[in-house]
């Protein structure tokens, strides 16, 4: 019994020490941040399109006057396309007012009344009058109905696949609606235009007189910007950008911040307001600011890989140096990460576009690829480039070139056929050459290396054996020699003395 106890403790104090060794599935700064206090929220970093926060982001919603942030998009839209101009001054009809409440966010703009392209933008998204987003339609479009049919064709253009649009303003229509996700793409769209980003981060603004109107003065309804309507909810780093609410909507807010350089959007969605005998927590404001700092503090640029970093040597062939070059990647991969970023769990896969490579090379070719993973996600895909060049050996490029040729086809051809011509002209020597069995040649005939001094010969021994008697036996032809004491024909007699 005592050694079980023993072997349990055992155990027990391994595993402690084990525990805290083994990796999270997923980033600790995400894990320790309380749910948003909202039924949807989202937190994206901007440069990088990367989502630090998601909580039913996809899931639809409706999205109150953050709608406006779509008809402001159009108006640009069409202002960088030349229909119209921001100074054009557009006159409100009947037919803008019509579907406006009295309960509604409005500026009581009056049928008639002549206001710049500009100041209706200002009237838009600062005050989030409804009115204006009518008149802004109709100046655009000709009419409401085509307008909306435009913010639906812009919406698909942005990849806004849970969004349908059923007017310009966002008041509730049950076939209005989006999700927080969608909310960020046509935000981060808007942000483009630099005169977007002016107004809605402009806390205070006054609209000039018009031919209807006194100057009217437009305090912004974002209170991360502006503390005229709620105190206690400014966040220094906030840029904009809308508000919203609707009974069915509730409290809604996109935002936008910037600090160290980097852009945030955060958008909470189904917020409440929250009321105690002494203060009201109004959550779209407080829950969006957390965000924010969330990804501000918890976050940060990590470097995954960078130019120079050795990710591999590849071998070459015909070097005149060098028998491998250096692969490294052309350019940096950097991603927004938790703080708390480990590299011990940064993965690197290399792929080669071939196992070794011919010189010449030179300083910058690609020679593969390489893909970064952090924790099983992935990070992004650089090219591996020769960090120098690697001159060829003129030698070893000829005879690798000689001897590729002779083992190609065509080269082995050749080569076959070089070898029965010359099987051919051997055999064809060789026959006519005469057979070690055959007659013997009639020993009358000399054989002389001169075919005519043969010639010659055989026929001298023919006349000299018609010309004498012959009492010799058949085959033996007369001597020829000489009798030293008998003078040759035409030569005069000597004795030796």
């Amino acid at each position: 019994m005592k050694k079980n106890i023993t072997q349990a403790l055992s155990f027990l104090c391994i595993l402690c020490v084990l525990l805290p060794l083994i990796p999270s599935a997923c980033f600790a700064a995400e894990d320790e941040f309380p749910a948003v206090k909202a039924t949807a929220a989202l937190l994206v970093d901007v440069q990088y399109d990367t989502v630090l926060y998601d909580q039913n982001a996809h899931e639809k919603r409706y999205p109150a006057s953050i709608t406006k942030v779509m008809t402001a998009l159009l108006v640009l839209d069409a202002i960088e396309q030349g229909k119209l101009e921001a100074s054009t001054v557009l006159t409100a009809s009947a037919s803008s007012l019509a579907d406006i409440t009295n309960d509604s966010s409005t500026q009581n703009i009056q049928v008639g009344e002549k206001i710049s392209v500009e100041e209706l933008l200002y009237c838009l998204l600062i005050s989030s009058a409804n009115e204006s987003a009518n008149i802004l339609a109709e100046g655009v479009s000709g009419s409401i109905s085509a307008f909306v049919d435009a913010m639906n064709a812009r919406a698909e253009e942005l990849g806004m696949t849970g969004t349908h649009f059923a007017n310009p303003h966002g008041l509730h229509r049950d076939n209005h609606y989006t999700t927080a996700y969608d909310i960020y793409l046509m935000t981060r769209q808007a942000m483009k235009y630099p005169l977007f980003q002016k107004i809605v981060a402009t806390p205070r603004h006054t609209v000039p007189a018009t031919n209807l109107s006194e100057e009217r003065v437009l305090s912004s309804t974002n209170a991360l910007i502006s503390s005229w309507r709620y105190a206690g909810y400014i966040y220094t780093p906030a840029t904009g950008v809308k508000t919203g609410y609707t009974p069915e909507a509730g409290q809604c807010l996109v935002s936008s911040a910037q600090n160290g350089g980097r852009t945030l959007i955060a958008v909470v969605l189904g917020a409440d307001v929250i009321y105690t005998d002494t203060s009201e927590d109004r959550r779209q404001f407080t829950e969006s600011r957390r965000l924010l700092r969330h990804g501000f503090n918890d976050f940060k640029v990590q470097t995954l890989i960078a130019p120079g970093t050795l990710m591999n040597e590849v071998p070459v062939r015909l070097s005149k140096t060098v028998p491998y070059v250096v692969a490294q990647p052309n350019k940096t991969i950097e991603s927004i990460l938790p703080s708390s970023y480990d590299p011990d769990y940064l993965k690197t896969t290399v792929t080669l576009n071939a196992e070794t490579i011919e010189a010449p090379v030179k300083q910058g070719q690609v020679l593969g690829t390489v893909s970064v993973t952090y924790m099983d996600i992935p990070y992004g895909q650089a090219d591996l480039v020769a960090a120098n060049d690697v001159q060829v050996s003129v030698p070893k490029l000829l005879w690798d070139r000689a001897w590729g040729f002779l083992t190609s086809p065509v080269g082995l051809l050749i080569i076959a056929l070089l070898i029965g011509y010359l099987l051919y002209s051997h055999l064809k020597g060789a026959s006519r050459k005469p057979r070690s069995g055959g007659r013997k040649p009639p020993s009358n005939i000399i054989s002389h290396p001169n075919r005519h001094e043969k010639q010659r010969v055989t026929a001298g021994k023919a006349g000299m054996s018609n010309t004498r008697s012959g009492n010799l036996p058949p085959g033996k032809p007369k001597s020829t020699k000489k009798d030293p004491n008998k003078p040759s024909a035409g030569r005069p007699s000597q004795r030796h003395h």
